[in-house]
């Protein structure tokens, strides 16, 4: 059964994953010497980027990376990346290096992952893992040779680039984070859905680290 954690609000929820987020870098950077995140793009995780960004942590010994980005120009008002520069890279998560999906050596090198966050939209999908992208089956694929995979998916506008399943669950924690009521009603709908393949947030909620998923109304 799917573990979920709820807050009264979204800002609330967003302190208290950034809180849970740190400890796991935190852990990470003292036990290694260094921690590897991914995080979501979209309007959803703002205020939780924000709110990490603010931590002191040793930012200089994490790498952080992006699950999913649109293949657009730098700066572009669709950039996953911008709204990393606008949010977590805006306080002292600024000394982190970024890794770029399109970077594939130093992709590979970066995990596995130690925390990775997910956004879910209501047709199931996380990362830019849509139902009926046109390369999904590769991309789900335990046996994808790639971290980072480029497909196309219906009604999105651009060419996206996305994480792939052996770097999704290879990650040593996962996080949905969600709100509102329509995407409570989704995972609802994910629960008895038949497979990653019409769910693709399945792959993590059924992965060997089973993803927490973080919801306020």
């Amino acid at each position: 059964m799917t573990r979920i954690v709820e807050a009264a609000d979204r800002g609330a929820l967003a302190r208290l994953l950034a809180g849970e987020i740190a400890a796991v870098l935190a852990a990470a950077v003292r036990d290694t010497g260094r921690a590897a995140l991914a995080v979501p793009g979209g309007t959803t995780p703002a205020a939780f980027l924000s709110a990490l960004g603010g931590h002191a942590l040793d930012w200089a010994a994490v790498a952080v990376t992006l699950t999913d980005e649109r293949c657009v120009p730098a700066g572009h008002p669709r950039s996953n990346r911008r709204l990393l520069d606008e949010t977590l890279f805006a306080g002292p998560a600024r000394a982190a290096r970024f890794v770029a999906l399109d970077d594939g050596e130093a992709l590979s090198a970066l995990l596995p992952l130690d925390a990775c966050v997910l956004g879910m939209g209501k047709d199931l999908h996380i990362a830019s893992l849509f139902p009926g992208a046109d390369r999904l089956e590769d991309a789900l694929s335990p046996e994808c040779a790639t971290p980072a995979l480029r497909l196309r998916a219906p009604g999105a506008p651009e060419e996206r680039i996305t994480l792939t399943a052996p770097a999704l669950t290879g990650a040593g924690r996962c996080f949905v984070l969600i709100h509102g009521a329509a995407k409570s009603e989704a995972l609802d709908r994910a629960e008895t859905a038949a497979g990653p393949a019409d769910a693709p947030v399945r792959l993590v909620l059924d992965g060997p680290n089973p993803a927490t998923v973080y919801w306020a109304p």
